[in-house]
């Protein structure tokens, strides 16, 4: 709060923009700080709230351009920035082809999956206006809630503020603690899937090996729609099955074979 006192509304600006660009920064308490800050009369809560919508949907009118030229794979960048990229793109596919413009509603609220919305609703094809519209109104929505919250909890925020700064090093000290046991934590799930996965992989030259062998392995192709549309092609005798289809139709599948699953 000190910081967003100091340099006041650059910081907002580029904070939200980062955080809303894919970024992982922790932008609500930022918000909540600036709602705080506008219940004691010294910031403007209607320009706070201005300056974060200004600042999200020019972040999201980049990634709906990157989305229309490049299409989903271009989005995989963004991944690699996040704690859990081997499902990012994947969930914020599976939600999108769900509920389509209505995810940019409730994407914001999501960690990750915002900037992925936005550059899939330009993978498909949403008209610029039609975006434009749906995200604003996602955009003031959530802008909106965390700093109108902070409004109403300035009292509340202030106190904690108060006791914070009076355990100094000891409150930035456990916290860096507890985020680096989170951050630690997260790798090493990821190192541990990795390792299965290596040991279950298979190269695409030695899936054909077996298949001209006559071993015929069944081929599952679990591309979402998305995927296929951008790359319509598909391994010959692959058995087309989308991800959500897998708990439904698993019985589709033989136990007595091997079963190479084709996912991207």
């Amino acid at each position: 709060m000190d910081t967003l006192l100091q340099y006041g509304w650059p910081i907002l600006f580029a904070w939200v923009f980062a955080d809303q660009a894919g970024i992982p920064v922790p932008v609500v308490p930022l918000l909540l700080g600036a709602g705080a800050l506008a219940g004691g009369q010294r910031l403007s809560l209607s320009l706070a709230i201005a300056l974060a919508v200004a600042a999200s949907l020019l972040a999201d009118l980049a990634w709906y351009a990157v989305g229309r030229r490049h299409g989903p794979r271009a989005l995989g960048v963004l991944c690699r920035i996040t704690l859990e990229p081997d499902s990012c793109l994947r969930r914020a596919q599976d939600l999108f082809l769900r509920h389509r413009l209505r995810t940019l509603l409730i994407a914001k609220f999501l960690p990750g999956v915002n900037p992925l919305a936005a550059g899939l609703a330009g993978t498909v094809g949403i008209g610029i206006a039609r975006f434009v519209a749906y995200d604003l109104g996602s955009a003031v929505a959530w802008a909106g809630t965390w700093a109108v919250l902070g409004y109403a909890l300035s009292d509340v925020i202030s106190k904690a503020m108060d006791g914070a700064s009076r355990l100094g090093r000891g409150a930035l000290a456990l916290l860096g603690i507890v985020l680096a046991a989170y951050v630690m934590t997260k790798v090493a799930q990821r190192r541990r899937f990795l390792h299965r996965l290596r040991v279950a992989r298979i190269s695409p030259a030695e899936l054909r090996r077996r298949v001209e062998a006559g071993e015929s392995p069944v081929i599952v192709d679990l591309r979402t729609a998305l995927e296929e549309t951008a790359d319509p092609y598909t391994i010959p005798s692959a058995v087309r099955m989308a991800p959500e289809e897998l708990e439904r139709r698993h019985l589709e599948i033989p136990r007595d074979v091997d079963i190479v699953l084709f996912c991207s």
